[in-house]
């Protein structure tokens, strides 16, 4: 063979595996989230929340989604929709998307018994289903990341029982409680987490309310008919989010109510916060979105890719299947710890302090530390 000729086989050769090795390299060889994955495919990622007047989905899950999945996967694309607390509304929009080709849902459902079939319909196409923050009641979907939901209830019973008791309220005073919407199982986990600790405390419960759509006018509207009727005897008042909290603290305001009495909350919003250092509102449960969110874009792409890896635990539906699941823990908060939590994470962004420290709460910001 002439060197000319050998030349133009090496180089064939070099540009074949050349060629070879970027194909590989374009898409992904990593088995799990850890593993570099941008670029990875062009796949398309459902993401639908359930609806619009709890701050934190449009606020935190959404932007914190969508930034991990393009830092994991450059040329994938998310598809989001917010059902605007509408079940129908929601089953429309993952028609939509499943019409559209996407190869995972990630699926914070509005009403987690309708949203089984939106499971079902998914499955027949073989997209997988992670039933995101609110379980799903099917035993198809492919996994569940979430916080402990029971023991969020008992963090915000315990702080209100634990206030009361500090604050020497007699045994046998009242409660209200503000449950969350009907529709979500997570509801259900705080109520029963709730009652686990407000019902041997000694404290009455004197009625409760199950908020629909978790919407702040109808528990503004419930708490303030509980005015009327009970007047001086709410003592405490369980509220299961810090919109429901925000709807009880005006009702009360409202009617007149001095001193308004403990009410608790979750979710650790901005509005939450500042009630919190302006003295309305007790405590709230912080959970990290961030971490809960990313874990779900970590191994949305990871669904994306063909692997499965295996929850850090399992939650049974309510029919008893097994889900696989990886749970965050969440934390009670308090003025306390304010600065250690929220700010320190940045929950609302690099600026955390100062969008907490408006005008109206400077002085309590200084007196608590919140820099």
């Amino acid at each position: 063979m002439k060197i000319a000729t050998k030349r133009a086989v090496i180089a064939s050769a070099t540009i074949l595996l050349t060629a070879v090795t970027l194909t590989a390299c374009s898409n992904g060889s990593g088995n799990g989230s850890g593993g570099s994955t941008s670029g990875a495919s062009n796949a398309q990622i459902g993401l639908l929340l359930p609806d619009s007047v709890t701050a934190r989905y449009e606020a935190a899950d959404k932007p914190f989604f969508e930034a991990k999945v393009k830092e994991l996967c450059s040329g994938c694309k998310v598809l989001y929709a917010n059902a605007d607390g509408d079940a129908s509304k929601q089953q429309q929009q993952a028609e939509s998307m499943l019409t559209q080709g996407v190869k995972v849902l990630v699926l914070d459902p509005f009403d987690g018994e309708a949203a089984a079939s939106i499971v079902g319909e998914a499955k027949a196409k073989n997209v997988p289903v992670i039933s995101y923050d609110r379980l799903i009641n099917s035993p198809d979907s492919n996994y569940y990341i979430s916080f402990d939901n029971e023991k969020v209830g008992q963090l915000q019973g315990k702080a209100l029982v634990d206030k009361l008791k500090k604050d020497n309220v007699p045994s046998g005073a009242g409660i209200l409680m503000v449950n969350g919407s009907p529709t979500d199982n997570n509801a259900t986990l705080f109520k029963k987490g709730a009652h686990s600790v407000i019902d041997s405390s000694g404290y009455k419960v004197l009625a409760e309310f199950d908020t629909p759509g978790w919407d702040p006018a109808k528990a503004q509207d419930w708490v303030a008919g509980q005015v009327t009727q009970f007047k001086d005897q709410i003592k405490g008042v369980y509220a299961a989010n810090d919109g429901t909290g925000g709807g009880a603290i005006a009702a009360m305001k409202a009617a007149n109510v001095s001193p308004l009495p403990p009410v608790t909350g979750q979710d650790a919003e901005l509005a939450g916060i500042q009630r919190i250092l302006a003295g309305d509102q007790y405590m709230t449960v912080y959970k990290a979105l961030k971490p809960e969110a990313e874990k779900a874009a970590e191994l949305a792409v990871d669904l994306t890719k063909g692997n499965k890896p295996k929850g850090d635990t399992t939650v049974n539906t309510a029919g008893g299947a097994a889900i696989q699941s990886f749970l965050l823990t969440p934390v009670s908060v308090t003025t306390d710890n304010i600065e250690s939590t929220v700010v320190k994470d940045e929950f609302y962004g690099a600026d955390s302090a100062s969008k907490i420290c408006t005008a109206d709460y400077k002085a309590a910001c200084d007196k608590y530390g919140i820099k």
